[in-house]
């Protein structure tokens, strides 16, 4: 570059001190949101209930669960 001088470029004054860096703003999505939005823009999910009545598949009320309740 024209403006640079021998050795020398714009970022030898600088200071990146920690006030610096903790005032930088993050906007960068997770990986999951990145890979969730990737998978919708393809295919829209089902609408789910924000709540269910019911527990999720196999989770609560499992065979492991059960045997492990009875034990104590």
């Amino acid at each position: 570059m024209a403006e640079e001088v021998a050795g020398h470029d714009g970022w030898d004054g600088v200071v990146l001190d920690e006030d610096f860096i903790r005032a930088a703003g993050t906007s960068e999505p997770s990986a999951r949101a990145r890979m969730l939005a990737a998978r919708w823009r393809a295919e829209r999910p089902e609408p789910q209930p924000w709540r269910s009545d019911e527990p999720p598949a196999g989770w609560f009320f499992s065979k492991a669960r059960r045997r492990r309740w009875r034990r104590t």
